[in-house]
C-alpha cells in the first residue's frame, strides 16, 4: 500500500453550477485540508457534497450547506478535514456566484 500528499484540487474559481470538483480513481482518498477564500467584495455563499461512487450530489450526501463568506475572509471547512472518499467517490462544489470563491483542497491518496 502507497500512501501519496498530493493537491485533491488544484487551486480554481468554484463554479456556481454543481460541478464535480474531485474523484477518487481507483483509491482511497483521504481529505486533510479544504480550504476558500471569498475573493469579492460582497458575501459568498459555498455547498460540499462528499458523493459515493454510485451516487450523486444532493441532500443525502451534502457535508457543508451554503456556508457564507465574507469578503476577503478564508474558512478552512474542519467539516471535512479527515473525511475518506473511497473508491469512485468524490467531492463536488456550488457556489452562489460564479466569479467569488477560490476553492483548495489537499490530502492523501492510498492506493
Amino acid at each position: 500500500m502507497a500512501v501519496i500528499a498530493r493537491p485533491l484540487i488544484p487551486s480554481k474559481t468554484a463554479e456556481a453550477t454543481q460541478t464535480t470538483q474531485y474523484v477518487a480513481q481507483g483509491i482511497t482518498a483521504i481529505i486533510d485540508k479544504f480550504t476558500a477564500v471569498n475573493y469579492s467584495a460582497s458575501a459568498a455563499t459555498i455547498s460540499v457534497n462528499l458523493v459515493s461512487a454510485s451516487g450523486a450530489a444532493g441532500d443525502a450526501n451534502l457535508v457543508v450547506k451554503t456556508k457564507t463568506l465574507q469578503p476577503s475572509e478564508t474558512y478552512t471547512f474542519p467539516e471535512l478535514v479527515g473525511q475518506a472518499l473511497e473508491p469512485s467517490g468524490f467531492i463536488s462544489t456550488i457556489a452562489g456566484a460564479a466569479t467569488s470563491l477560490t476553492i483548495r483542497a489537499s490530502g492523501r491518496e492510498i492506493t
